[in-house]
């Protein structure tokens, strides 16, 4: 991911334990108890998404060389974050700050964070030739910033299952945000507050709303509306800054009157959506050979940031063949075989101890939870939470 961005998106502890990048989480994956418990269409959903972050970062040092690159790099971040962020919210919604579950978001995405900010502040000493920069918790590095991010949106889940209009509130709050250039860089509260949006749209959605954008009318409709994106990414490429999908800066800070922030925070959340839906019909439903990769998102979001990093320092870009077509094609599947391998569960099984730590030893033993909604009342297609994306 770029500086600029990402990932990969982590979620809350389910009855079928889901999976984060989201992550996330969330976006991201845990592990669970029978894979036949998982649902493959979020699964295949979570890695498609997760391959689109790889790609994207690995896109980023080609940019400058070609319009193409940078129309296909602006059209990918209008739509991978906010689906893994509406995935993350769909699968926060049985969040309810008991014990359990706050042990869950500790473990599932507060302790990964505080590892992998100092890991990734570390690395970057050497790659970025920075020794002296310091590890700071509040200002959350590379992609690091969707852990930090998970954890506030998750704790608010309560409240915007409560309040009447949660998505309108939600809009308002990342609209108000982008007219306060003072906010500051803590816990990148810029992109907390304006991809806000996305995380409470996810709660508010339901099984039936999948449903219906994977009608054949609605698939068919995407691929002109996919098309007429890239179409507008590329002749917007050279005329405005994509920044505005990144949602990490105030309107201020990208040049523009401050009564724009609130119209490109509608526009954009607007384009956004519709580009995730089109993506959302288009995931198969069935069990692919990808399907149980879903589960290990989190580990491909919060590692290939690693490799991403280290292919600058490494020269990985410096062949003039690398800034052609063929070296962009080939760019592309190694970011895609990379992150695959790193969804893998050999590669869970190692970094496990970190990305979903146990634990149990630093908790108070807690009474059985009751489920927050009665089995023979739960709606059909859920499942009560997971660490991260799920």
């Amino acid at each position: 991911m770029s500086q600029s961005h990402t990932t990969a998106v982590a979620p809350v502890k389910a009855a079928p334990r889901e999976g984060a990048p989201q992550a996330a989480g969330s976006p991201l994956g845990a592990r669970e108890p029978r894979a036949k418990q998982r649902d493959a269409y979020f699964d295949n959903a979570k890695y498609l998404a997760i391959v689109l972050v790889a790609i994207g970062h690995a896109w980023e040092p080609l940019r400058d060389d070609s319009r193409v690159v940078s129309a296909l790099y602006n059209f990918v971040y209008a739509f991978h974050m906010p689906a893994f962020i509406v995935i993350s919210g769909y699968f926060s919604r049985s969040f309810d700050a008991s014990p359990g579950r706050i042990r869950r978001l500790v473990t599932g995405v507060a302790v990964p964070y505080v590892v992998f900010e100092t890991a990734y502040t570390l690395f970057t000493r050497w790659t970025d030739q920075e020794p002296d920069r310091p590890v700071s918790l509040l200002d959350p590095l590379y992609l690091t910033w969707f852990l930090a991010a998970l954890f506030v949106w998750r704790l608010t889940t309560p409240l915007w299952q409560r309040v009447r209009w949660p998505l309108p509130i939600a809009l308002t709050v990342a609209a108000l945000a982008t007219l306060s250039p003072d906010i500051g860089n803590d816990l990148d509260l810029q992109r907390v507050l304006q991809f806000l949006p996305y995380f409470v749209l996810g709660l508010c959605l339901r099984p039936e709303h999948f449903r219906r954008v994977r009608r054949w009318r609605v698939r068919l409709l995407a691929l002109p509306v996919l098309a007429g994106a890239v179409a507008v990414s590329y002749w917007a490429e050279p005329r405005m800054t994509g920044a505005w999908f990144y949602h990490r800066d105030s309107a201020q800070e990208l040049g523009a009157p401050a009564w724009f922030g609130p119209v490109m925070t509608l526009a954009a959340f607007g384009f956004s959506t519709v580009l995730v839906a089109c993506f959302l019909s288009w995931v198969p439903g069935r069990r692919l050979w990808c399907t149980a990769l879903g589960a290990g998102t989190l580990y491909g979001y919060l590692l290939h940031g690693f490799v991403a990093q280290g292919s600058k320092y490494w020269g990985w870009y410096s062949p003039d063949w690398i800034h052609r077509p063929l070296g962009v094609l080939t760019v592309t599947l190694a970011a895609g075989a990379v992150v695959t391998l790193l969804c893998t569960p050999p590669v869970r099984r190692v970094f496990r101890f970190v990305v979903e730590p146990d634990m149990r030893w630093a908790f108070r033993s807690e009474p059985r939870e009751r489920p927050a909604v009665p089995a023979q009342t739960r709606e059909p297609g859920t499942r009560t939470g997971s660490r991260a994306l799920s």
